[in-house]
């Protein structure tokens, strides 16, 4: 179990990478507040998007290189590692800052130096390379303090590396340097603006009163800073939860310790982040259940964190090792790669001018073409518009017309049966004549009977002409009856046999009455209707 305590607390180290890339506040111009909008936002887009956030820098670091902002360059560069180290990628950190320490050295700015001298520093206590980290540290305080002195920063910028020594002792289970550093902090701290947060520091203090076993005080501290992490960085909560946990197992208090070695492995997993640093976590609660006699879950956590250990901490044992030896070859090969990219980064640009105009060329011509589609694809598409007008004129025609040959053919069936009623009432009459005439017929009720049937029958004829007339002619029928309201039912009757281009004699002998008669009835329908003398009755009927 301590073997795993002393391995697992070196995955503390990355929890502090959040103040790191502090440059000295100057007077910030247009540019300056763009570039200080840009690393917020990338700050911000980092806790729930890394991968994205990652892509962002890269491009913005080519961008500020091609700009000639070598300060804002190494700063998305030292955006990078923060990344890299929540993904336990440590190799791609390690490059990423020898790089950023070239480009500050080349600028000779001793400020950006100084960051990336933090970040190594950190980067070596991670591989429990104590020396080498705390000399990297120092350098960096050593050259802020030099900035200080020449009015290039302020002592409340100090506080940065005092954290940053603080917290490193405090993972290398060094309490009295802890206490010494932490103690510069509070004594240098003044709330700005970019000043570090004061929960880190509470946080710190919380650690070494647990050291002094001042438990309920650090427990107070942990249970003040962990609405502040909630808030602005979530994935902070895996420490702090660790450590309250720690504190509760010192106050006996073994269920609220097991609860928040959980949440720790909990938030680790949520959020992704700090995932070698739940090894420590894990050995811590295998040492509880191996206390309470609960072995069972011992042995689960005390395999888990050895699954962890070999996933993360043997592989950087074995290969990082070699990886972090600092060789002057690894610098000269460095500033050759450097030297071979600008050659590159020149070359590009001379040919960007060539690379635009073809792209325009491109684009021209892409855009000819595409009008040149359009206007044949319009003429397409007018062109079978305008053919299916046509066919739909064709078909409205050829309906309209076969509707007309079909109202001639019902109003030539109406005739022709018109006229066989016309020879059956002259049939029935001439029968009644003869009934009439027979000496006593008209004294019998069945003759009477049958007489009064043949009248009868006669106005039911009419009536099922009419109806007939009307199905057939129905819009003829509707305006008749809407233009002249006032029209008799013998008006109609009239109306409806010129409609079926009866003559007069036709008419006379259909209603039993005279010719004379019939023009008397057409008299009188052209002065209902209105008509002048110079209107035709039958072609005025028919175009109704």
């Amino acid at each position: 179990m301590q073997r795993l305590k002393n391995t697992g607390i070196i995955a503390l180290i990355f929890l502090f990478f959040f103040p790191f890339g502090k440059v000295a506040a100057q007077e910030t111009s247009e540019e300056e507040l763009k570039a200080e909008i840009f690393f917020d936002t990338a700050k911000k887009l980092r806790r729930n998007n890394p991968e994205s956030a990652l892509i962002l820098l890269e491009a913005k670091h080519t961008e500020f290189l091609k700009e000639g902002d070598t300060l804002n360059a190494v700063k998305a560069l030292l955006e990078m590692p923060y990344i890299y180290g929540q993904h336990v990628d440590y190799t791609k950190s390690y490059d990423t800052l020898w790089y950023a320490l070239f480009l500050a050295d080349k600028a000779n700015n001793d400020e950006l130096k100084a960051s990336v001298y933090n970040w190594l520093g950190r980067l070596y206590s991670f591989f429990k390379r104590k020396e080498e980290a705390l000399e990297y540290l120092k350098r960096s305080l050593e050259i802020n303090r030099k900035l200080v002195e020449k009015s290039q920063l302020k002592k409340t910028d100090l506080v940065w590396n005092y954290y940053l020594l603080s917290a490193t002792h405090r993972v290398l289970n060094q309490p009295d340097m802890h206490k010494v550093y932490l103690d510069s902090c509070f004594l240098n701290y003044a709330p700005t603006s970019k000043q570090l947060p004061m929960p880190y520091l509470h946080f710190e203090k919380a650690f070494q009163k647990h050291v002094e076993n001042e438990n309920k005080e650090a427990l107070d501290l942990l249970k003040k800073v962990e609405p502040w992490f909630v808030e602005n960085r979530p994935s902070y909560l895996v420490l702090v939860y660790s450590d309250m946990g720690d504190v509760y197992n010192e106050l006996s208090e073994f269920t609220e310790s097991e609860f928040f070695y959980a949440k720790a492995l909990e938030t680790s997993e949520k959020y992704d982040s700090h995932v070698d640093f739940s090894s420590l976590v894990h050995g811590k609660l295998a040492n509880l259940y191996e206390s309470l006699g609960q072995y069972d879950k011992a042995l689960q956590n005390q395999k888990k964190a050895r699954e962890i250990d070999a996933q993360f901490f043997d592989g950087r044992t074995v290969i990082n090792q070699n990886l972090l030896e600092i060789k002057d070859e690894f610098r000269i090969e460095k500033e050759k790669q450097e030297q071979l990219l600008q050659a590159q980064r020149l070359e590009k640009l001379e040919q960007a001018d060539e690379i635009s105009m073809l792209q325009r060329v491109i684009l021209l011509g892409s855009l000819v073409f595409l009008v040149i589609i359009g206007i044949i694809y319009f003429k397409y598409m007018r062109s079978q518009h305008l053919a299916e007008k046509r066919l739909i004129r064709r078909n409205k025609q050829l309906e309209i017309k076969k509707g007309k040959e079909l109202l001639a053919l019902k109003n030539k069936e109406l005739a022709v049966s018109a006229l066989k009623m016309v020879e059956k009432d002259e049939f029935l009459n001439e029968i009644a004549d003869r009934l009439k005439g027979a000496e006593d017929a008209t004294d019998k009720p069945e003759i009477k009977q049958v007489l009064k049937s043949i009248s009868h029958n006669r106005n039911d004829n009419w009536d099922e002409f009419r109806l007939r007339f009307t199905a057939v002619n129905e819009d003829f029928y509707n305006k008749i009856t809407s233009l002249y309201p006032k029209l008799s039912q013998a008006d109609q009757k009239i109306c409806a046999l010129i409609k079926l281009n009866f003559s007069s004699k036709e008419m006379a002998r259909l209603l039993g009455i005279s010719v004379e008669s019939v023009h008397t009835t057409r008299y009188r329908l052209r002065k209902k209707m209105k008509l002048e003398r110079s209107v035709n009755l039958e072609e005025y009927i028919s175009s109704l």
